[in-house]
């Protein structure tokens, strides 16, 4: 149980003692004592005094006697200020949680408890690569699923990748114009940029037709409609739909240029996943559920065949499920994907990691599921994040402007390069052990760049900024963690040890930070936001920065402080490598 904890427990027991009342946890706060006050934790008992008839100093008295006499291995003494009554934590209680925790790599995760969660995150298209959106999406979903696993639940990650339709069909065709037979092998080019460099050419070619139709007297509109490789990509969608060999031959074959591609990226950035689902067998699911709506009355007919369902009472607007023609939409095949992820795997709670431009379509999604009564209805999530822009702006695929994942995570890895050998420390390092540590310190500051932000916040990256060995970065979390190592490397921990004359300020601030790593995973979980470990994670490198800076460890005044710093300085390494591992960040034993 954390300190917050018992202070709680401890706090409700007296209460209940001391009025014979029944209390909980919600009718009072307890929070971290303020720097300016004396005390570890404070009680704020504002919102007891009316109901309990007593005076905030009254109240303040009457609560911290009983508390430091029924608690005397827990609490030392108590202050009252102006209703905040400032409680002492006995030195036992952290010495302690530090013999018992100091070494522990688990410290702060549960066992499994039963619970099943999905985490679908990644979502490429297969007509072009990953790019730096597509980045903070993938660390996002992959560090949410292993805070989940770290609180004790059962995790699948997913991924639905979308391979097929229109866009995909434009690359397609300009490959049958462009490409004279070229691949990916040909060129010497990766098959995910190799292919999306004709979505590119799909657009300069449809831009430059469009402009000549114009010319001969066609509205924009009409020049858009008739372009002819829009039209014969339009046509290359049916033949698709309709499962024309030489098509789906086609479509295969770059299909698995890209998938190629996806996989060398997803080794170099960390990321993984336990089932991929492909939208070519997702796209006719859902359809049952129409028919299933229709006889609820949930969805309606129209008379030109379609079918929707009127969410406006419900705040939102009329959506189509079905076309005239009996395809599915987005939408209906959403639903059978839903189904099916069920089906497959009895989740209790299914979360979509998907930028907030689709905020509209999950809540059409979750409202239809439950209108129809499904049983995973309740359990979908949308985990939605905001855009990531560079210093220069919004980035575009079409036009080509986009960042690539590949060529984003080469250019940190280069400045890591030039960061690391501008401090000079790596004289004695291989190429191999170099190699590997620019792109442990390139990777880490990209990762925790782009995490460190919460997710509902939109976000600029600046690759200079995140590589920065003294701020709010991973290279400043991993270089203290590689100090820490070399430390421990030079002593060792007695394995019997007590302390007799207390913590000094810098020693006691570290050793209640780390207490805190639990309560941190369990609010990362319940806000699926691991910036709140991000955040965490630097302010105890931070605190142990200052605490190594201010007491010596070699030359501690004792043996008995030395042993005391050695603890502290092993479990604030633990506590670092878990934290970073949760965010997909590696940290190394030197630098």
């Amino acid at each position: 149980m954390s300190i917050i904890a018992q202070v709680q427990q401890s706090t409700i027991n007296s209460l209940s003692a001391l009025f014979g009342q029944t209390f909980t946890e919600k009718d009072f706060q307890v929070n971290q004592t303020k720097p300016e006050f004396e005390g570890d934790y404070t009680v704020v008992l504002f919102s007891l005094v009316k109901s309990l008839k007593q005076s905030p100093d009254a109240l303040g008295k009457l609560l911290g006697d009983h508390l430091v006499a029924n608690n005397p291995t827990l609490f030392t003494q108590y202050n009252i200020i102006k209703g905040f009554l400032n409680l002492t934590v006995s030195d036992n209680y952290w010495l302690d949680m530090l013999n018992q925790h100091h070494n522990d790599a688990c410290f702060g995760k549960k066992a499994l408890n039963g619970q099943r969660v999905m985490v679908e995150y990644s979502s490429p298209n297969t007509n072009k690569p990953l790019h730096l959106g597509h980045l903070r999406n993938n660390f996002l979903g992959w560090s949410v699923a292993e805070i989940f696993k770290a609180n004790g639940y059962e995790v699948f990650k997913t991924c639905i990748v979308n391979d097929r339709g229109i866009h995909i069909c434009k690359s397609m065709i300009a490959w049958q114009l462009f490409a004279n037979g070229a691949t990916p092998q040909s060129t010497n080019n990766k098959g995910d940029h190799f292919v999306g460099d004709y979505y590119v050419k799909f657009n300069d070619e449809y831009k430059r037709q469009v402009e000549e139709l114009i010319t001969t007297g066609k509205t924009k509109d009409e020049a858009e409609k008739e372009a002819p490789i829009m039209k014969a990509t339009q046509q290359m969608l049916l033949d698709w739909e309709a499962g024309k060999p030489e098509v789906m031959d086609l479509w295969r074959t770059m299909n698995g240029w890209v998938y190629d591609g996806f996989d060398i990226t997803y080794k170099n950035i960390g990321s993984d996943f336990d089932k991929t689902y492909y939208e070519s067998n997702t796209y006719l699911l859902g359809k049952a559920t129409v028919e299933k709506g229709l006889q609820q009355n949930v969805f309606y007919k129209e008379a030109d065949n379609s079918v929707w369902i009127d969410l406006e009472k419900d705040g939102l607007d009329k959506k189509i499920v079905q076309r005239k023609d009996g395809t599915s939409v987005y939408i209906t095949q959403d639903i059978g994907l839903a189904m099916q992820k069920y089906d497959e795997y009895k989740i209790d709670q299914s979360i979509y990691v998907i930028g907030d431009e689709q905020n509209y379509h999950m809540k059409v999604l979750k409202l239809i599921c439950q209108k129809l009564g499904l049983p995973y209805a309740d359990s979908i999530y949308h985990l939605s994040y905001g855009m990531v822009e560079l210093p220069t702006g919004k980035m575009k695929s079409r036009e080509g402007t986009v960042v690539d994942a590949d060529d984003i995570v080469n250019e940190m890895e280069l400045v890591a390069k030039e960061k690391t050998e501008e401090l000079g420390k790596v004289n004695d390092f291989t190429n191999e052990e170099l190699t590997q540590l620019f792109h442990t310190i390139g990777l880490g500051a990209l990762k925790f760049f782009l995490l460190r932000v919460d997710p509902k916040k939109k976000m600029i990256f600046n690759p200079q900024e995140s590589i920065d060995f003294h701020g709010f970065t991973a290279p400043f979390i991993q270089f203290n963690h590689a100090r820490i190592r070399s430390i421990l490397r030079k002593f060792e921990l007695n394995g019997e040890w007590s302390m007799v004359n207390g913590f000094l300020p810098l020693e006691k601030e570290l050793i209640v930070a780390l207490e805190q790593y639990p309560l941190i995973l369990e609010q990362a979980c319940a806000e699926m936001n691991p910036s709140a470990i991000a955040i965490y994670v630097y302010q105890v490198a931070k605190t142990f920065s200052s605490f190594y800076t201010e007491h010596s460890i070699a030359n501690a005044e004792s043996e008995e402080k030395k042993q005391l710093r050695l603890r502290l300085a092993e479990m604030t390494a633990n506590v670092i490598k878990s934290g970073m591992q949760l965010l997909g960040v590696a940290v190394p034993e030197r630098m």
